[in-house]
């Protein structure tokens, strides 16, 4: 047997998949602790302890993700888009497109017939239509982020955000807190909000029937189901955390690097 990781430390949360061959054993997140090298020590620890194995099993550890160059133990590393297009890939080889949302980007990857990026549009110049713009926007509301989905769903009538900066959209939102709108439509107006960017930006690639949804934000339902409906697209459903797919693509790229 032969045991590989991937690791991938982003903005607000680190990864780490472990692959025995060609298996998952073991997946896991944190938030990211005071720096990229300690948040990577202790989601790999975490994710070495579920697995059972020591970082000494470990032939090939490849990292991905805003820390990867800073990593001491890893052997190589990729771009975050290479690994979450791999990731996907490898759950499914009928994937084609990745849309990517993570704390502080939003990416759409076109993938080749064998996992590779063909082509990519990325957002990266502002937090708005990211996760970080979502935790923002819901602690505005006084919710729990993981909550925002879930109301936003009950609504019927979102209201109207038109700023694209989530400063000005943070300040639309207090304002409508301040004229009393209900709750649900606020929050459903914040999803809606940043499905509409991220629509925006997958205009400018051409998107496949088979396309998958990754990173923190594909966890939230409502920003799901509007980005379907905006896009006239269903995501395939994965079969795996769509949180952890970039540790898994750099999982994958590590055993690739062992089989030369």
């Amino acid at each position: 047997m032969m045991w590989v990781a991937g690791c991938d430390v982003g903005s607000l949360t680190a990864k780490a998949v472990i692959l025995e061959d060609k298996k998952i054993i073991a997946g896991e997140w944190i938030r990211v602790a005071s720096n990229p090298v300690i948040s990577a020590q202790k989601v790999i620890q975490q994710a070495l302890s579920k697995a059972r194995l020591s970082m000494d099993s470990i032939v090939c550890c490849c990292t991905t993700g805003y820390g990867r160059t800073e990593i001491p133990f890893a052997s190589l590393n990729m771009s975050e888009i290479s690994c979450h297009g791999m990731g996907a890939f490898f759950l499914d080889k009928q994937i084609r497109t990745v849309i990517d949302m993570g704390g502080q980007d939003c990416k759409v990857i076109a993938l080749d017939d064998h996992g590779y990026v063909s082509q990519f549009s990325m957002n990266d110049k502002c937090a708005a239509g990211t996760g970080r713009s979502l935790e923002m926007l819901s602690d505005s509301l006084g919710i729990e982020f993981e909550q925002l989905g879930e109301i936003s769903l009950k609504s019927r009538h979102p209201v109207p955000l038109t700023n694209k900066c989530t400063i000005y959209m943070e300040l639309e939102v207090m304002s409508y807190v301040y004229e009393k709108k209900k709750l649900k439509d606020i929050a459903a107006g914040i999803t809606l909000a940043l499905a509409r960017r991220v629509a925006q930006l997958a205009s400018s690639i051409p998107l496949n029937t088979q396309i998958a949804f990754t990173g923190g934000v594909s966890k939230n339902t409502a920003v799901v189901k509007h980005l379907e409906s905006l896009l006239d697209i269903s995501f395939t459903k994965l079969p795996f955390d769509p949180q952890l797919i970039g540790a898994l693509g750099a999982a994958v790229f590590a055993l690739a690097n062992t089989q030369g």
